[in-house]
């Protein structure tokens, strides 16, 4: 049995994606802050199991990915979907908004990248899977922190991209360019349509597909939005 770990699960893209690899037959390692949410989740479905741990510290995400491979065999797919940042623009953020932007969509993803990679170089195949956004790209006005911490993110995902891949390791992003279909975003934009939101269980989907592309035509980087985004 293949295992896939994602780290970031939420009520969004992060359970979606679980849902899909479960429903694949792989085992799943539920990775976030809240022990209670995943463990709840765990229970749904087959061959899950929750794992606390904060991104923004390298130390637990690098042990929580050890007792991951201890518990439920070495990672084949991680899912790094992780990220959060403070918006505002450079005169309103913050010192340490910049710093906790940049440690869970950057330092986070160093210290699993480097935890699983060289396991899966070794063992000649494997596949780390970034959650990007469009911040990454260019930075609005009031993303002062975000964007930062994104585009740090997307060439750190290309490095790594760089280095691993010729040895058998797909590393890929995904820049998510509009709002995702959750209770939350929904309650903030009671006017949106429906056609403009980005339903999660579609981009597990496509992330799924990602994950389970043949090494002579692998992607590193594609945008998903709703059809009606404008861009």
């Amino acid at each position: 049995m293949k295992t896939c770990a994602i780290i970031g699960v939420g009520p969004g893209n992060g359970e979606a994606c679980a849902r899909r690899f479960s429903a694949d037959g792989y085992a799943v390692a539920l990775l976030s802050r809240t022990r209670e949410k995943l463990e709840s989740l765990a229970a749904e479905l087959p061959n899950a199991r929750a794992f606390v741990c904060d991104a923004t510290d390298p130390v637990p995400v690098q042990k929580a990915l050890e007792d991951v491979a201890a518990t439920l065999g070495p990672i084949d797919v991680l899912i790094y979907n992780a990220g959060a940042g403070v918006f505002g623009s450079i005169e309103e953020v913050d010192f340490e908004a910049m710093e906790a932007a940049w440690r869970i969509n950057v330092l986070g993803l160093a210290a699993a990248a480097k935890t699983v990679g060289p396991d899966m170089v070794a063992r000649g195949g494997g596949t780390i899977f970034v959650t990007g956004a469009t911040a990454s790209l260019r930075g609005g006005a009031r993303f002062a922190a975000f964007t930062q911490a994104k585009a740090g993110q997307r060439t750190l995902a290309q490095s790594i991209a760089r280095h691993w891949g010729p040895k058998g390791v797909h590393v890929a992003y995904m820049i998510v360019d509009g709002v995702i279909d959750l209770e939350r975003t929904r309650a903030m934009m009671p006017d949106k349509d429906d056609n403009d939101f980005l339903k999660p269980a579609d981009i597990a989907e496509t992330v799924h597909h990602i994950c389970h592309q043949p090494r002579s035509a692998w992607t590193f980087e594609y945008d998903l939005r709703p059809f009606s985004e404008r861009w």
